[in-house]
C-alpha cells in the first residue's frame, strides 16, 4: 500500500504553482481573451454591461483581466494583482454573465474555475518559480 502513495515522487508546492498559473493563464488568455481582442467591434456590441458604463468599457475591462492579467500570472509578475483582478472579473461573468449556471447552455462552469482558479494564486502567491520572487515580491 505504500506505493500507492506515491512518496517516490518528489513534491514541489512551488512547481505545481507553477503549473497552475502557466496552464490556466495561458488558456484563458488564448482561448477566452483573445478571441475578444480580435473580435472587439462585435462582441462591443452585445457584451454585458454590468457596471452600467456602457458594453465597451465593460469589454476593456474583460479583456485586461483575460488578456494582460492572465500574461501577467502566466510569469509570475505582480500575481496577486492579477489575480484579484481575474477573479472579480470571473465572479462576474459566473454571477451576473452566466447566473450560476453549471450546466446546459450558457454554463459559468469555466468562469467558476478561473475564478477559483484565480482566488487561489491571490491567497497562495506565485511560488519560488516566478518573476516576484526573483524581485523579492513573492
Amino acid at each position: 500500500m505504500k506505493f500507492l502513495q506515491l512518496k517516490f515522487i518528489p513534491q514541489s508546492a512551488d512547481f505545481g504553482l507553477l503549473l497552475l498559473r502557466v496552464v490556466a493563464g495561458l488558456t484563458l488568455l488564448l482561448n477566452h481573451g483573445w478571441g475578444k481582442v480580435m473580435n472587439f467591434n462585435s462582441y462591443s456590441e452585445k457584451f454585458l454591461d454590468f457596471l452600467g458604463l456602457g458594453s465597451t468599457v465593460s469589454l476593456s475591462l474583460m479583456i485586461f483581466a483575460e488578456v494582460v492579467c492572465a500574461a501577467l500570472i502566466t510569469v509570475g509578475w505582480l500575481t496577486r494583482f492579477a489575480a484579484l483582478v481575474i477573479a472579480i472579473g470571473m465572479g462576474v461573468a459566473f454571477f451576473v454573465g452566466h447566473g450560476m449556471k453549471l450546466s446546459n447552455p450558457g454554463s459559468g462552469e469555466l468562469a467558476l474555475i478561473y475564478m477559483v482558479v484565480a482566488a487561489t494564486l491571490f491567497f497562495s502567491g506565485p511560488g519560488k518559480i516566478s518573476v516576484d520572487s526573483k524581485q523579492g515580491a513573492a
